[in-house]
């Protein structure tokens, strides 16, 4: 049995042009509930280090990359820095999100409970949405939206956003690291997924609360805000999912579901994302890469 309180859990912070306010609510409301806190930032044009320097943060490190090597190779080196200090335990957040003050509490009482975890993840709020975005769940042909019937429930899940994601570093050591040349984008999937395949169980926290922002400016669509990413994210977002769906581990089923949303946010986003032609193309782009296996940093214009 875990004992929540004696574990080394290290909150690996990656970042990309942080919003410094953010950032700085972030990191104040990381420190208390961790042993330490690292921020792998990937290339920040603005002078982070003397941001870092002025503030009193000696729980906090500062890695910094030099270049946008993406998030899933930023998160790796942040695993990598928590393993050679002993950690037990990693969490891994995105700069924009503003976990509760007992999160990391609540989600190491349930992973230590649980047999054979692979993740513990939080119910995420985003203040655009009108209600808490549900955990997800595969069974059979049909996606099961799992919502929290109360606030003490668990949920077993598929998989879980990175953000907020505790993770026990003996996990990672059989299951492996985030894929890099996905770069950005069904990272988190991927890895889960993954570590289902190996045997583990990812669990979400009812209980667990943090705020976090999906998208950029979401899309209103038959009275819902539909999450709207930038072209070039939709490029990674199409062309990494069938890149996942050519593995030959990944569930048959799942496989079929998640192409068929990925056939229906195909069409929407072509109709309704601005600007359309600049949508359709990197989609396009996305899902033809994909087939051809090419991966990595996405290298030209996408505009």
């Amino acid at each position: 049995m875990i004992k929540p309180h004696s574990m080394i859990v290290v909150a690996i912070v990656v970042t990309y042009q942080p919003a410094l306010d953010i950032l700085a609510n972030l990191l104040d409301l990381l420190v208390p509930q961790v042993s330490s806190v690292v921020v792998v930032d990937n290339g920040t044009h603005a002078d982070l280090a003397a941001w870092h320097n002025q503030r009193d943060t000696k729980a906090v490190t500062l890695l910094q990359l030099g270049e946008n090597l993406g998030i899933a190779a930023a998160q790796n080196i942040g695993i990598q820095w928590a393993r050679i200090r002993g950690a037990e335990f990693v969490l891994l957040m995105d700069q924009d999100s503003i976990p509760s003050p007992n999160m990391v509490e609540k989600l190491m009482l349930v992973i230590s409970e649980q047999y054979l975890p692979s993740a513990a993840g939080p119910r995420y709020m985003d203040d655009r949405q009108n209600n808490p975005p549900p955990f997800i769940r595969m069974r059979g042909l049909s996606l099961n939206r799992c919502a929290c019937p109360t606030e003490k429930s668990v949920v077993l899940v598929d998989y879980l956003i990175a953000s907020g994601c505790l993770i026990p570093m003996s996990v990672l050591d059989k299951v492996g690291g985030m894929r890099e040349d996905l770069f950005i984008d069904y990272v988190d999937i991927e890895w889960g997924l993954r570590a289902s395949h190996f045997g583990f169980q990812s669990y979400g926290v009812c209980a667990a609360h943090m705020q976090h922002s999906l998208g950029d400016h979401p899309i209103k669509f038959l009275g819902k805000n539909i999450p709207l990413h930038s072209p070039l994210r939709h490029y990674y977002h199409f062309r990494n999912a069938v890149l996942l769906y050519k593995e030959p581990w990944v569930p048959l089923n799942w496989k079929l579901v998640d192409g068929w949303r990925l056939c229906l946010k195909y069409v929407f986003y072509s109709i309704f994302a601005n600007p359309r032609l600049a949508h359709w193309r990197m989609m396009t782009l996305g899902v033809w890469h994909g087939f051809i296996g090419k991966s990595g940093k996405f290298k030209g214009n996408a505009q």
